[in-house]
């Protein structure tokens, strides 16, 4: 836990670093001063509501025990498994199979699925999916997550920062706004990509231990992975910076996002399932 609350700090510090400099570049003293004050204000906003953000972004709708019984106390009898508090849940009407969690802490936690995954996936596989997402709850991974992807979206827009900045006034040569267009992107790739290729693998060996079934969380990845790379997802398109929250990739392959992708290899989380129930 403390290794995390470590990991969202520097993330915090980098990206107040990373506003500033850019700022300063291309506005001065001026111009850091102001972007260090957005970045400030980005980080309280991300701790306390990135998460509702997030939900709403995916038009996710809450349900509960009365509407939507069997997969509301499949996930109350998985949060009680890993003594947990009970989580928020909601629904995504989405095609392709996909999962995640999201919320500050497991006291405000909440739990996501879409339509195609509660679809394609037996009971006892999407257990496996939802043990995997408590233990993102349990390993208080959602903060850092929820939290980079509402800055990595903005960390993309940085350059158009620069004409808040008074950048052109200034005589910022263009390559120079050229420069950090292109390098914004690629540099948010990279915070999400340090952050959470490890945590898939210790949320697949949490969520196992959760639903104690191994194979079946082994079973829906695969299957998930097979599906969600022939069905697209237009929000997670648009909104690149949350796919890293999903426990599969649900960004087509191809480009810059084949290159940084921020989920580790399916065949090698399956391998370690399986492993496991051996």
């Amino acid at each position: 836990m403390l290794g995390n609350w470590f990991k969202t700090t520097v993330l915090m510090a980098g990206i107040v670093v990373l506003f500033g400099t850019v700022g300063a570049a291309l506005g001065g003293a001026g111009g850091m001063l102001i972007a260090l004050a957005i970045a400030a204000a980005m980080n309280v906003y991300a701790y306390w509501f990135s998460d509702k953000a997030v939900l709403k972004m995916y038009n996710a709708q809450e349900v509960d025990a009365q509407s939507a019984p069997k997969f509301y106390n499949m996930v109350r009898e998985l949060a009680q498994n890993a003594q947990l508090p009970m989580p928020k849940v909601y629904i995504i009407d989405e095609a392709q199979p996909n999962a995640f969690a999201t919320g500050r802490d497991p006291e405000h936690a909440a739990v996501a699925a879409t339509t195609g995954i509660m679809r394609i996936l037996s009971e006892r596989e999407l257990r496996g999916v939802m043990a995997h997402e408590l233990a993102h709850v349990k390993h208080r991974d959602t903060l850092i997550s929820t939290i980079s992807a509402t800055i990595a979206g903005a960390i993309s827009s940085i350059a158009q920062f620069g004409m808040l900045f008074g950048g052109r006034d200034r005589g910022v040569h263009p390559a120079v706004a050229i420069l950090i267009m292109v390098l914004a992107p690629i540099a948010a790739m990279l915070i999400q990509m340090a952050i959470s290729r490890a945590r898939e693998f210790e949320a697949d060996k949490g969520g196992a231990e959760i639903s104690g079934d191994p194979q079946a969380l082994a079973a829906a990845l695969e299957k998930i992975h097979n599906y969600a790379h022939q069905i697209p997802m237009d929000t997670a398109e648009q909104h690149p910076e949350t796919a890293q929250m999903m426990i599969i990739n649900p960004l087509s392959a191809g480009g810059l996002k084949g290159l940084f992708s921020t989920h580790p290899q399916t065949e090698e989380r399956v391998a370690r399932l399986l492993a496991m129930a051996r």
